[in-house]
């Protein structure tokens, strides 16, 4: 499939993106406001602790790095701190901004994480906190909700297959990402945005307690 021939879209406004509260923001790159401070910023705040920083943030274009506005380094987190494996259309190399449209699209979303671990491990239900960012999505999406079951299969073995179509995309360079349907909440959908400037309006809103047993129905409680 041609990227030129894909549908494309633009991303609501309001969309929504959960992190675990066990990772505290850590605003280096809220207050700097040249280029050249940024280097001495992240060695300040422990960035370049993570091995993966370095080689990911030389593969995003400065000319794409967010800095000096607000919440722009939980932005720059998805890109610098991903998943070691990946996610469904990013792989190790370089993060990507995941959102939801609604709420609970995301609850559910992360909660199969939290299942996974489960599966993995002896432990029989886990709980996490979350805090949720609300975001606007500029740019047009390439659109694949509702078709292409290849890049929606829910087994995390067949991600070679949508990460290599993420890398395209993103390569491409004419869209800002990818809208998919979400396979945890079908029939919702979800956003993959491949470029930090194009996530804006970022704000922190609720928290969140998640409880998922190994089995049965998934517990979500709002905190105050």
């Amino acid at each position: 499939m041609k990227i030129s021939d894909c549908n494309v879209v633009p991303a609501g406004a309001g969309t929504t993106r959960l992190i675990p509260s066990r990772f505290p923001p850590i605003p280096a790159f809220d207050a700097v406001t040249t280029h050249g401070d940024l280097a001495a910023v992240m060695d300040l705040e422990g960035w370049t602790n993570d091995r993966l920083v370095g080689p990911r943030m030389s593969r995003l274009p400065p000319k794409e790095w967010v800095y000096g506005r607000l919440n722009a380094s939980v932005v720059m987190a998805a890109f610098l701190h991903g998943s070691p494996g990946g996610l469904r259309f990013s792989d190790a190399s370089l993060g990507a901004w995941y959102g939801s449209t609604h709420l609970n699209t995301a609850l559910l979303e992360v909660a199969n994480g939290l299942r996974k671990e489960i599966a993995l491990s002896a432990l029989t239900q886990k709980s996490e906190c979350y805090r949720q960012y609300k975001a606007d999505l500029a740019g047009d999406y390439v659109d694949i909700f509702g078709a292409h079951p290849e890049y929606h299969d829910p087994d995390d073995a067949s991600y070679p297959v949508s990460q290599a179509f993420g890398r395209r995309v993103r390569e491409d360079g004419a869209r800002a990402g990818i809208r998919y349907e979400s396979v945890r909440h079908p029939g919702h959908e979800n956003w993959a945005c491949f470029r930090p400037p194009l996530v804006l309006n970022v704000t922190q809103a609720n928290h969140f307690r998640i409880e998922v047993p190994k089995t049965g129905r998934v517990v979500v409680r709002q905190i105050s």
